[in-house]
């Protein structure tokens, strides 16, 4: 539950809005004026401060230069107290840093829903410092933290071809792939991505309809961020907009390479292909005992050929000893005799 500070000389002003934040659940702490709010500010940390501009010892305004002079943890959301309507007051307390204000006599519904909106846009938002610049995995890291998590089974479907995106995707653990099927039901795998991976930020960055569908590979838990959030972000955070472009731009490469590759390649490039492209992508440090546990109906869907084609190449390769099969794993022996046969 988020804590908030509470900087008011008035005890009954003061106690009034503690009786109904702690109402609303939240944790309070109160000062009685400005030197004591600082303290606690510097010792508690809190999410949100209220603050009346004409407290004893220190004002309003001198506490809010205060705070943004101090390196804090984080820029704490601010929030004036004021029985002044005059507007240039006002706006000296925004001109220094203030999120919002509020004009005493206020209704408790308008304290609450002032805080309930800083207190959002601040999680939205938690990079407002401005001496820090965060590196895009630190922004990535934000963009995920306490979103829902959803557990799909084997084979479940995440989005489908031609409806509207409403979340883009990152994948915490498991396999899933992107593909289309023709009207026979059979399916061309149109991307592979693992954990760690963003999915969905085509259509979304496009703003259209998803061109393919998605489904989980193995049983899989994908974060979920809501569209909204996610271009509030993109806006705020040129970074992360920097990161999406690369992705994109690597996605458009891939695809131009794979449908080049299955309308020109032979069988034993277009297998070879696949092998290396799902090599790399599950396996990226190159670990010759790590296998490549993908069903052989998705291997072959991802080279664009029919299983049984897939398969009996797969055989040849096995007795060129390039490749190991045991089960439903399959082991690359020779990844650089496999690229002999691409180029």
């Amino acid at each position: 539950m988020a804590t908030i500070l509470i900087i008011e000389d008035n005890t009954e002003i003061r106690e009034n809005i503690t009786e109904i934040l702690q109402l609303a659940k939240y944790d309070v702490i109160e000062a009685e004026n400005g030197k004591k709010g600082i303290l606690l500010a510097e010792t508690h940390n809190p999410d949100l401060i209220l603050c009346d501009l004409t407290i004893p010892i220190l004002d309003g305004y001198g506490v809010l230069q205060l705070l943004n002079a101090r390196k804090l943890p984080h820029q704490i959301p601010f929030i004036i107290l004021t029985a002044r309507s005059e507007r240039n007051d006002i706006r000296k307390g925004m001109d220094l840093g203030a999120d919002d204000y509020i004009i005493k006599p206020f209704d408790p519904g308008e304290l609450l829903t002032s805080i309930e909106c800083q207190l959002n846009k601040n999680k939205i938002h938690p990079i407002i410092q401005k001496e820090k610049i965060l590196t895009t995995e630190e922004i990535i890291s934000l963009l995920v933290k306490d979103r829902n998590i959803h557990k799909y089974k084997n084979k479940q479907t995440i989005y489908e071809e031609s409806k509207r995106p409403a979340a883009l995707y990152f994948i915490i653990t498991g396999k899933v792939k992107s593909f289309k099927s023709n009207d026979d039901g059979k399916e061309l795998i149109t991307g592979l991505y693992n954990e760690g991976d963003f999915l969905g930020y085509c259509s979304l960055l496009g703003h259209e309809q998803y061109k393919d569908s998605a489904a989980s590979m193995e049983v899989t838990e994908i974060a979920v961020i809501p569209a909204d959030d996610f271009y509030t972000i993109l806006n705020t955070y040129p970074q992360l907009t920097q990161q999406f472009i690369w992705l994109l731009a690597k996605d458009i490469k891939e695809k131009e390479i794979q449908l080049l590759g299955i309308a020109y390649n032979s069988l034993r490039k277009k297998t070879a292909e696949a092998l290396l492209a799902m090599y790399k992508k599950f396996n990226p440090d190159g670990d010759h005992l790590i296998p490549i546990s993908i069903s052989r109906i998705n291997m072959a869907a991802v080279a664009g050929v029919a299983k049984e084609s897939f398969i009996r190449t797969l055989g040849d390769f096995e007795k060129e000893k390039l490749i190991e099969m045991k089960g439903s794993d399959l082991f690359l022996l020779a990844p650089e005799k496999l690229t002999r046969i691409i180029n």
